[in-house]
């Protein structure tokens, strides 16, 4: 009886005598060799045949030795190749005693556990999975994640081609219109060092036939798997001679091929292939690989969309940007900006140069709170604002108080969190007019850091001004500050981007900065690309704004100005100093025009105005002629009917020149107008 629950028992048992040899074996293990049981006797331990180990059965003999010289029993686990498959087999090594309790040999229970071994190992990979696919939003690297994985311990060859909308963000079509399906290889992985079976490398673009295996598994969007002998080889040769040349050099015997699907849309395809492994993928693998593809898929199909969205809040915050410096002589200007690369969207950095009347310049920069397409468009708004303010020519301080009024507005317009999910209120702002007439700089800033001015000489300082809130709180006044800056200097605007950084505080950064701005013999290109690179980290957390302009001054040949009494008869004079001006600067086409805008607006000044009363004119990027008067009293332009005998000189002055304006100062007005000069090229700010 013990004979037959021996014979029947299915599980493996065969028996070593002391001289480690073979002695009995039941039916199970005769059956899993392949062999009777008497062809098996007397063979050593790990033996298929005699004086041939089966691979992975070489220390099986070394275990039963340790067991016939201790007594005690141990396990022991092997991997074993038979037939071209692995297996893998839990035995239990029990020492055999005889009725003196002495050792004469050793019993082997054998368990064959290789598809719970397996199934362990595929649950592994997918708790790897989880944690490392999909760890950045970027498309590549998800691609590489997903390859690396594989070959640790599923795979021994792994690539993944991604159709080309999905690397640009773009929406995918389906490939079930398309002819040809074009593929672009971002991620491949080997357990052989470089990867030498790959027929297409990384960034190459190739496209399989909606006939070929690789190409119906496309279109019906599902795995295969495939035994790749032969026959398969000869066939596949026709389609793809390449990839399949390079699977018979590599002797690849078995492949999956696994549509990467998101949302019902397929977005690439990953290759699975085993040449090292000797064992063919199964229909477990199928199911494996098609999950990790599938956990994959998503992440990539995210990161595409985050490219996409990436792409458009880059795009509209460019284009809000000024891509060529506005025609004017006050400032020699350039410029950077680097959008953050993090995963909280582009920021609403700007800046902006306005020219202003009488040759000034405005100099601006700003930063709106939050990230995002909202962060953008609220920037675009405000400096849309900023320009319409500063046509009307208002001071620093006053046009950061009508721009905090706007922010509010905008505030209450908007929901408490935006769509991104990042608080949207306020902003920073700083704003800076130079007149290089007199080399004076109103400055204001709102939550804003100062700037650094460059002397000359090249010492550099961190500009004192008043600290006003940011935009938004409302409620808060703003002070503006005056400087005399040099001709030749540098003024540094930037946002708070550049100088705060994860690797160093704030000190340690405007320590930095001023050390960088103090070398003069930089050209402002120059300067502006030394201080990016050293202060700006490869990967930004915020986006990071520069401005850096040199200060020019007018000279005599540019700018000439006379103080009139307020005579009437002084105006013919007037128009003769003004005519004789323009002779000698040569434009005597502006002549005429020139002597009946001075004309008109000398005589208003006269008539409404009160002293001082002072004509400027300027040659610049235009031809200025400016008129000040000691009085505040607004002029208006109107129609003036048939029979009125005034009110047509502001409407005369408006039709012969390009435009005009009025600005106020603490000790009057000034009344402008401008007459365009012969164009200039305007040139690229960065």
């Amino acid at each position: 009886m013990r004979g037959r629950i021996l014979e029947q028992l299915p599980v493996m048992v065969a028996y070593f005598g002391r001289d480690q040899r073979l002695a009995m074996a039941n039916t199970a293990s005769a059956s899993v060799a392949g062999r009777s049981e008497a062809a098996m006797l007397g063979l050593r331990p790990g033996e298929a045949e005699p004086g041939k180990i089966l691979q992975g059965g070489e220390g099986l003999a070394e275990a039963i030795e340790r067991v016939l010289r201790t007594g005690q029993g141990e396990p022991y686990e092997t991997h074993l190749v038979m037939e071209d498959r692995e297996h893998i087999w839990q035995a239990a090594l029990s020492p055999v005693r005889d009725a003196a309790g002495e050792v004469q040999g050793v019993s082997v229970v054998t368990l064959d556990t290789t598809e719970q071994f397996w199934a362990r190992k595929r649950l592994a990979v997918l708790n790897k999975a989880s944690r490392r696919i999909g760890s950045t939003l970027d498309v590549g690297r998800t691609a590489e994640e997903l390859a690396e994985l594989a070959i640790e311990d599923f795979a021994d060859f792994v690539a993944v081609d991604l159709l080309s909308e999905v690397l640009t963000g773009d929406e995918v079509r389906s490939v079930l219109h398309r002819e040809t399906i074009s593929f672009h290889r971002v991620a491949q992985s080997s357990v052989l060092e470089g990867c030498p079976e790959a027929a297409v490398r990384l960034g190459g673009t190739h496209a399989y036939d909606r006939k070929s295996a690789v190409g119906r598994a496309l279109v019906l969007g599902e795995p295969a798997r495939f035994d790749v002998d032969e026959e398969t080889l000869s066939r596949w040769a026709t389609v793809d001679p390449a990839r399949t040349r390079s699977m018979r050099e590599y002797k690849i015997h078995s492949a999956l091929v696994v549509p990467l699907r998101a949302r019902g849309i397929t977005l690439g395809i990953a290759l699975f292939c085993r040449h090292r492994t000797p064992g063919r993928f199964g229909a477990a693998d199928l199911q494996l690989a098609a999950e990790l593809v599938s956990r994959a898929a998503v992440c990539v199909d995210n990161a595409r969309r985050y490219t996409r969205e990436r792409a458009t809040a880059l795009a509209l915050q460019r284009s809000l940007l000024p891509r060529r410096a506005a025609r004017q002589q006050a400032v020699e200007v350039t410029a950077r900006y680097l959008p953050n690369t993090t995963g909280a969207g582009i920021g609403g950095d700007w800046f902006d140069v306005i020219p202003l009347s009488g040759a000034r310049v405005a100099l601006v920069v700003g930063d709106v709170v939050g990230h995002g397409l909202h962060a953008s468009a609220t920037m675009g708004r405000l400096r849309t604002a900023v320009r319409t303010l500063a046509d009307v020519d208002l001071a620093p301080e006053e046009l950061l108080t009508q721009l905090d009024d706007l922010v509010l507005t905008l505030d209450r317009e908007q929901p408490a969190e935006s769509s991104e999910g990042g608080q949207v209120a306020g902003a920073t702002c700083l704003y800076a007019v130079y007149d290089p007439a007199t080399g004076r700089c109103t400055m204001a800033r709102a939550g804003h850091p100062e700037p650094m001015l460059t002397c000359p000489d090249g010492t550099v300082r961190q500009l004192s001004l008043p600290s006003g809130p940011p935009l938004g709180i409302g409620g808060l006044t703003f002070e503006g500050a005056e400087f005399e800056l040099p001709e030749g200097s540098r003024l540094a605007l930037y946002t708070d981007g550049l100088i705060e950084t994860e690797d160093r505080d704030v000190d340690s950064a405007l320590d930095e900065l001023r050390e960088l701005l103090g070398r003069p013999t930089l050209s402002l290109e120059e300067s502006c690309d030394t201080v990016m690179d050293a202060l700006v980290p490869e990967r930004p957390i915020d986006d990071v704004a520069l401005l850096l302009a040199r200060t020019k001054r007018l000279d005599a040949d540019h700018y000439a100005s006379w103080d009139l009494p307020a005579d009437p008869a002084v105006v013919s004079n007037a128009r003769k100093r003004a005519a004789a001006q323009l002779d000698a600067w040569g434009l005597d086409d502006a002549v005429f025009t020139t002597e009946l805008v001075v004309s008109e607006l000398v005589t208003n000044a006269i008539r409404y105005g009160g002293d001082p009363i002072r004509l400027r004119l300027i040659r610049d990027t235009a031809l200025i002629c400016e008129v000040f008067d000691g009085s505040s009293t607004a002029p208006h332009l109107r129609r003036a009917r048939i029979f009125d005998e005034g009110g047509r000189g502001l409407l005369l002055v408006a039709s012969l020149t390009e435009r005009w304006g009025t600005r106020y100062s603490s000790t009057g007005k000034t009344i402008w107008a401008e007459q365009p000069l012969p164009d200039a090229e305007e040139p690229d700010l960065f």
